[in-house]
């Protein structure tokens, strides 16, 4: 359950159209508050519930630094979803600069707006040293929060987040199933398979986000957030698959020393539904201890199960 501060007003959510940006939207402005979203497109308009009085939606580049300035004005709080799982380099996307440049930018401009709390959006695994520049990003994104100065600042790690995306949003179980349980009469399995995941239900992400914001309780931590279970990949695969009414595919085990040349010299032509940095992520596995987010924040985390994969088949 979400709660209002009401020590803070307007909250500027970056990546507020993506998909766990919807839920954090939705989830501000029925508990009151008034929400400024930036975006780099505006070509997606808020929902019917969102679009009110209380919520607006303003276009920007989160690199550049003027524009992200002019929308955290008269903003009490910030929450920061903006994020990659893929890099684009040619039109200058790349894990630094989106998470490490980016943050920066929105750090300085919550500072100079006079803004008093900043939520962030990090990944479980977050690390300086991390097989992936994924991860080592994030952690460095994650530092220059902790190092900011703000009077509040709290920091999440989600593991793999599941949940009824809006239309035009990527999310998880849906990907899977769209790119390779539907498509693939076989499906090609890195390894063993036995990789640990934990996926956490977008509402209970979204309801924390809200609930942190000018928390004192809350105000310099890191959360890890997981769901209450851990499950194969190989497992997975085969709940999501039963979600959409469909019997398990067998399966093909591919070494994983093989399917590393082969994901990157694939990955560019878009045959393969994974990069090399989420084929490391998922052979590295996801899994982390949420006891501290359930203890701090009280939240039922929701299963991974039939009832929860339901909008598969919507």
């Amino acid at each position: 359950m979400s709660t209002k501060n009401p020590e803070i007003g307007r909250v500027l959510v970056t990546g507020g159209t993506g998909f766990v940006g919807g839920y954090v939207v939705r989830t501000l402005l029925k508990n009151g508050y008034v929400v400024r979203v930036f975006a780099r497109s505006n070509r997606r308009r808020l929902g019917s519930s969102e679009n009110s009085e209380r919520s607006e939606i303003v276009q920007g580049d989160i690199l550049n630094p003027s524009v992200i300035q002019q929308a955290a004005e008269n903003c009490d709080a910030i929450i920061h979803l903006v994020g990659i799982i893929e890099e684009a380099p040619r039109r200058g996307i790349t894990f630094d600069s989106i998470h490490v440049t980016g943050t920066r930018n929105v750090l300085s401009a919550a500072r100079s707006a006079g803004v008093r709390s900043v939520v962030h959006m990090s990944a479980n695994g977050a690390s300086e040293s991390g097989r992936t520049a994924y991860q080592r990003t994030k952690w460095e994104a994650e530092e220059l929060v902790r190092n900011s100065g703000m009077e509040y600042w709290t920091i999440f790690r989600p593991s793999l987040i599941f949940g009824k995306p809006d239309s035009g949003c990527i999310e998880f179980g849906s990907r899977i199933v769209d790119t390779l349980i539907r498509p693939f009469p076989i499906w090609p399995i890195p390894g063993r398979g036995d990789y640990r995941l934990q996926p956490v239900a977008v509402e209970n992400v979204a309801t924390a986000f809200v609930n942190a914001l000018g928390s004192r309780r809350h105000s310099g931590k890191t959360y890890c957030v997981g769901g209450p279970e851990t499950h194969s990949y190989v497992e997975i695969l085969d709940m999501l698959s039963r979600a959409i009414g469909k019997k398990p595919r067998p399966k093909l085990y591919q070494p994983i020393w093989g399917m590393r040349p082969l994901v990157s010299l694939l990955a560019p032509t878009g045959i393969l539904p994974i990069t090399p940095a989420q084929l490391e992520l998922l052979i590295g596995g996801n899994t982390c201890d949420s006891n501290q987010f359930q203890e701090d924040f009280e939240i039922q985390l929701t299963p991974f199960g039939p009832e929860s994969l339901a909008y598969l088949i919507e």
